[in-house]
């Protein structure tokens, strides 16, 4: 027992000391401490609050009944500008638009001819219930890489606007992209696409003018 002890005692009595030895500035440190202690504590919501929010956040909104209603084919007539070439190049294509996982996203594909050759493109499109703001995504046969784009639908002018980048397989870097899409009324659509330059200046390179296959 007497062994036992030794170590036990010894430890009190390192403690009273260390606490009788503790320097003025300690207390500076301890009120330190409690704050930092102060602002990491947070108040955590509770189940109800938890189990609301998510319902609120995958539930559908007036902006996913917007793409909703694209839903069907529709007929494009595209036109490209080249920032070497003044004379525009036109081609055609073919949309199929459809709403995935119980009319949460935008599913859009895109079949046509291209330069010559068999042109396939997806598209999913989201609206963010939290953030509140389009959310796209784009890939096709002619690259690698995604292209992605963020933005705001303003019912003003009927114009979705968002912002994004896209690799250049010139440079392989990255590049600024600005998408305009302005929806004319049920059956017509004007998507507009440009390059925007460090400086902020736009160069447009592409234009689809969108039709409802009826």
């Amino acid at each position: 027992m007497k062994k036992a002890f030794v170590p036990v005692l010894l430890a009190a009595l390192t403690l009273v000391a260390c606490k009788k030895e503790e320097p003025k500035a300690d207390k500076k440190t301890a009120t330190e401490t409690e704050t930092v202690v102060e602002e990491a504590v947070t108040e955590q919501p509770d189940s109800a609050t938890v189990a609301k929010a998510w319902e609120v956040y995958m539930t559908p909104s007036n902006a996913h009944h917007m793409m909703a209603k694209d839903a069907g084919t529709w007929d494009a007539d595209l036109t490209f500008w080249m920032p070497d070439n003044p004379e525009p190049q036109k081609s055609t294509s073919q949309a199929e638009y459809k709403m995935i996982l119980d009319g949460r996203y935008q599913e859009c594909i895109h079949t046509g001819n291209m330069w010559g050759m068999p042109f396939e493109g997806r598209s999913i499109t989201a609206f963010d219930n939290a953030t509140e703001e389009f959310i796209s995504t784009w890939i096709d046969n002619m690259g690698t890489g995604l292209m992605v784009t963020r933005g705001k639908y303003d019912e003003t002018t009927k114009q979705l606007t968002m912002f994004g980048t896209m690799v250049d397989p010139i440079s392989k870097k990255e590049k600024k992209v600005k998408e305009v899409v302005t929806y004319i009324d049920d059956n017509n659509q004007k998507m507009e696409m440009f390059e925007v330059s460090d400086d902020g200046k736009e160069f447009k390179t592409m234009e689809i003018l969108s039709k409802r296959k009826m």
